[in-house]
């Protein structure tokens, strides 16, 4: 876990990042129905932006609550690291999926047109969000950014 706000930011560029990343791919296959170029393209060309909001969401409204809610309600001071790190990340994933489902169903009502719907479609994506977004984050995401992290940020070592 980072040590500082420095480390901190740096660790929600990263996290943020293979997130974004893996769920833009998979939100792109469900569009496409099928791994193609299309698919890869939707997806990067889509990334960016939903990259912006995530961070903005992420470092302006969720980060802060997610932890407050963890430490208030869920984390004792006296659990593991681990239990720690994982009961942030399932506090933070589950309301960063609402939020980014809602994102995900304006910028469909926007491709298409179709407004009508656009609670129904905000519902089901983070149905089908959700399922993909917990396991990718405790079992990849997670896994591989903090090993990745602590390669660069050791802990113990002061950082200028």
């Amino acid at each position: 876990m980072p040590n500082n706000k420095h480390e901190s930011l740096i660790f929600t560029i990263m996290m943020c990042f293979v997130m974004v990343l893996g769920m833009s791919l998979y939100n792109a296959y469900l569009i496409q129905g099928q791994v193609s170029a299309a698919m890869l393209s939707q997806a990067w060309l889509g990334f960016p932006f939903a990259y912006i909001i995530a961070m903005a969401l992420d470092v302006l409204v969720v980060s802060k609550n997610a932890k407050t809610v963890a430490f208030k309600y869920i984390i004792k001071p006296e659990q593991s690291q681990a239990v720690k790190g994982i009961t942030i990340s399932i506090c933070m994933v589950i309301p960063m999926v609402i939020c980014m489902s809602g994102y995900g169903a304006v910028i469909g009502a926007l491709h298409t047109g179709v407004w009508q719907d656009l609670v129904g479609q905000w519902i089901n994506n983070i149905g089908k969000n959700v399922l993909v977004a917990l396991p990718l984050q405790l079992l990849i995401a997670g896994p591989l950014v903090r090993k990745t992290f602590r390669r660069v940020f050791p802990v113990g070592v002061i950082q200028g």
